[in-house]
């Protein structure tokens, strides 16, 4: 895998791909960073397994599903934890995000300006601080700054990547979520990350 060639697909956003550029950014690893350009996507979409992206390409081979494909470099870069448990209690944490995601998904697809609006307002004072309370609890239990054991790991890039990614303009504050603020600053402290946000695209 160290010298495996590498290809993310996605759009040109942050989305559902900048979970797995975050990890692939940690760990100072070189890829292609592919985004659609205008009506590309159709002509991209028969190659994909299941029809969606992002994908990740390993040497020509592509595979599908945002979650898989984090997990997959997780793993390959040492941001898994040490043990199957450590993976177990990471896994937990990451498929939140997509819980996370159902909730506002709906206002993106709302037509209704109003409905829209009302939408994010649910999102910002009751569904966002619902999921924060989870990680800050979670963070709170495990004493170290970090998710799970004591360093960084896919859960704190998933924290991040939400704080950070395409809601964050919708999250909550997180004065009321100190440390999951203290997490999201440690993470992008970290210069590798701090390069990334400072190079990538802006979407």
């Amino acid at each position: 895998m160290a010298n495996a060639n590498l290809k993310i697909s996605y759009f040109n956003a942050k989305g559902r791909a900048e979970l797995s550029r975050l990890v692939l950014a940690a760990a100072g690893k070189k890829y292609e960073d592919f985004r659609f350009k205008g009506d590309e996507w159709p002509q991209h979409k028969a190659k994909t397994p299941f029809g969606q992206s992002p994908t990740l390409e390993v040497d020509g081979k592509v595979y599908g599903q945002s979650i898989a494909i984090a997990t997959y470099l997780a793993r390959e870069f040492g941001f898994y934890g040490k043990t199957n448990l450590d993976g177990l209690a990471i896994d937990q944490y990451v498929q939140l995000l997509p819980d996370v995601l159902q909730t506002a998904v709906k206002a993106f697809m709302e037509k209704d300006e109003a409905k829209k609006a009302e939408i994010w307002k649910t999102f910002k004072e009751t569904d966002c601080p619902k999921f924060l309370g989870f990680y800050e609890e979670g963070l709170k239990q495990n004493g170290t700054g970090f998710l799970v054991g004591n360093q960084l790991s896919l859960a704190d890039l998933a924290v991040f990547d939400l704080i950070t990614g395409m809601l964050d303009d919708k999250v909550c504050s997180l004065d009321k979520f100190p440390l999951v603020k203290a997490l999201v600053a440690k993470v992008g402290a970290i210069e590798n990350i701090k390069t990334w946000i400072e190079t990538r695209p802006v979407t």
